[in-house]
């Protein structure tokens, strides 16, 4: 996913009720043209029929143009084919509904967030999904020093090993939210990061001969098994399987392999003595208080956060630096961790430690599973 995008859209389903609503209108109305013919049945609409969208004719909003222009200039696109394929893309409102946030009041349980994915249908799949490509997951932790179970616990978090990739046109999709983003306090910095999401997904199909219009993804425009957005298709995807192309769709092997060098590329250290996360015990006191709510990176040295009152189940490796997790459960006892520097490199796959959490403790538990089936 994005380095951008919040923990609920992570969680959120790729097939949104609103717009499997849509599609089952849309069917409805096709079978009802089809009821007097009926002599054979009804073949099933494709699944991107659910989320055609309307037109909208963005070809003739200024801030649509202006864009154009820009790819013309900057990278030497024709600008009557750009015209041509933005003449076909459509306005997709269920996108729009999803990305809105969530109403405020709600309280963040990790419990309630976990469960979602460590549970028996990823954590078998897991296993399944390790057993079949168990020679590339050892190949890629020798050449990024990224372990198995994290490969495997962030392709199971993300779309459960290739099942659900998500249903969405990502041309519609990153053009909707680049220039119709809801009103939100971040609105222009979205838009920004999706019109540099559009730019990116014009060149990769330029680069690779895709028909931009074919590319499907998630309601954000993440693509295939890991949920790349497309800049980080073309900083980070690789092919791993060594057959001249990436398809981060089909390729277990490149999706491995690309996973393990985003990490990699986003501060993953091969060599870091000791587990990613340390459960942690704090004082009444509440001087570790002040620890809180640093970022997304590991900057307090061990010593600190002991003198703070906060005791770890085991002994935290001195010469790094370290972050302290808190998990929210509601009206429950917060959880409280203390996150090493790999920790916080998952983390910039999704800017979440709800998200971080749940590929650690997935992997874990398929590791577990595998290694006692």
């Amino acid at each position: 996913m994005s380095l951008l995008l919040s923990a609920l859209v992570a969680a959120t389903s790729l097939c949104p009720p609103e717009a499997f609503a849509a599609g089952q209108k849309q069917s409805a109305h096709t079978k009802k043209k089809k009821k007097a013919k009926a002599v054979k049945k009804p073949v099933a609409a494709p699944v991107s029929d659910y989320y055609t969208g309307e037109f909208v004719n963005f070809g003739q909003w200024k801030e649509v143009q202006g864009f154009l222009d820009e790819m013309v200039a900057r990278h030497g696109f024709a600008r009557s084919e750009l015209d041509s394929l933005m003449s076909k893309v459509r306005f997709l409102d269920s996108v729009v509904q999803l990305v809105k946030p969530a109403p405020p009041g709600k309280p963040k349980n990790w419990q309630v967030y976990s469960s979602r994915f460590i549970e028996p249908i990823r954590i078998n799949a897991g296993v399944r999904f390790w057993n079949e490509h168990a020679d590339t997951l050892a190949r890629a932790e020798t050449l990024y020093g990224v372990p198995a179970e994290i490969l495997v616990g962030i392709i199971g978090v993300e779309t459960i090993y290739g099942r659900d990739t998500g249903r969405f046109r990502v041309l519609d999709t990153l053009t909707t939210l680049a220039f119709a983003y809801p009103v939100t306090p971040n609105r222009d910095a979205r838009m920004a990061f999706f019109r540099g999401e559009l730019e990116a997904t014009l060149l990769y199909a330029r680069q690779t001969g895709t028909d931009p219009l074919a590319l499907q993804g998630s309601f954000a425009g993440a693509v295939g098994m890991p949920q790349f957005m497309p800049s980080n298709i073309l900083k980070y995807a690789v092919d791993f399987d060594g057959d001249g192309r990436i398809d981060l769709k089909n390729s277990p092997g490149d999706a491995i392999g690309s996973v393990a060098a985003f990490l990699v590329g986003h501060g993953w250290q091969r060599d870091q003595p000791g587990p990613i996360v340390y459960h942690a015990t704090v004082s009444p006191a509440r001087a570790w208080e002040r620890y809180l709510d640093l970022g997304l990176a590991a900057t307090v040295p061990p010593e600190d956060l002991t003198g703070a009152g906060i005791v770890t189940t085991s002994t935290l490796p001195g010469g790094m630096l370290y972050g302290l997790v808190d998990l929210q459960n509601g009206l429950e006892p917060t959880e409280y961790w203390v996150a090493s520097n790999n920790f916080y490199a998952i983390t910039q796959y999704n800017r979440s430690y709800f998200y971080a959490m749940s590929v650690v403790e997935l992997g874990r538990a398929v590791r577990l599973t595998r290694a006692g089936s």
